[in-house]
């Protein structure tokens, strides 16, 4: 999974479809969704999947209006199509990912 970064952000959510989890260490239902993405990542080829860490790029976090974490936000081509907050199991984020894929 991609580290993302206020100054890496833009460029890295500029091409295809990319998933990235707005997460900070200290937020457990975070850690209890990085398996289910790691999984996701493995087995969907037509996404690719990033992390920005909140508490160290406030700037992105607080641009995008994330105030929830987990937050999942979809991207294609630059432009934000979906977003959830909070933890889901895989079938509920294969779910939420299908229609846009």
């Amino acid at each position: 999974m991609q580290a993302l970064t206020d100054d890496t952000f833009e460029q890295g959510t500029r091409e295809g479809a990319v998933l990235v989890e707005f997460t900070a260490s200290w937020c457990p239902p975070c850690r209890m969704i990085e398996p289910v993405l790691a999984e996701l990542d493995r087995e969907l080829g037509a996404v690719r999947f990033a992390q920005v860490d909140t508490d160290a790029n406030p700037r992105t976090t607080r641009d995008l209006g994330v105030r929830g974490m987990p937050t999942l936000q979809l991207y294609r081509d630059g432009e934000l199509v979906a977003q959830i907050v909070g933890a889901r199991p895989k079938h509920q984020l294969l779910a939420w990912l299908e229609p846009h894929l």
